[in-house]
């Protein structure tokens, strides 16, 4: 006698890449002297605050949105966004392990309440952020601040998806 043993997933087992999972921030950058116009900000390099990484998809980039993931086990997330950056070799072009990233760096604070929300059983919990709130950091690592101010799109500001704009940074 043969037995044959057929081991598949369920159609619930598997998440499918289209469904929504934890947001993250969007942020679009506009004109400070005329706020109805977007306004790039030119190489742009995002490091998280306390793992001091440097965000992939930031790294040298022209651009007037952003797209920030917030942490999920705490409710404060900072990033150091560093406008006009450069490589700067600490005036020893020959060694590498002593350069750093410079340029014009603000903080900003990002505070927030979490909410776990049951998804499926496939793909578990995702967080959704309510209260969502921004501050530039006045006591900036430079003097030259870049971020003017900020804006919530919505009164008590949640990021709940990533299909719309959460905050305007003006600068």
């Amino acid at each position: 006698m043969i037995a044959i043993l057929s081991i598949s997933c369920e159609r619930d087992d598997i998440c499918p890449d289209s469904t929504p999972t934890t947001p993250r921030l969007i942020i679009d950058l506009y004109n400070s002297e005329s706020p109805e116009n977007k306004k790039n900000v030119f190489d742009l390099v995002v490091v998280g605050v306390g793992n001091d990484f440097i965000l992939s998809d930031y790294n040298f980039k022209d651009t007037n949105q952003i797209i920030l993931p917030l942490k999920t086990d705490d409710n404060t997330t900072e990033y150091i966004l560093i406008k006009e950056a450069f490589i700067n070799d600490n005036d020893t072009p020959d060694d590498a392990t002593d350069d750093y990233v410079d340029g014009n760096p603000d903080v900003i604070t990002i505070n927030y309440s979490r909410e776990q929300v049951y998804v499926s059983r496939a793909c578990g919990y995702k967080t959704i952020f309510k209260n969502v709130t921004i501050s530039p950091d006045d006591d900036d690592i430079d003097d030259d601040e870049w971020i003017v101010s900020q804006q919530p799109l919505n009164p008590n500001q949640s990021v709940e998806n990533e299909d719309e704009t959460h905050f305007n940074i003006l600068h």
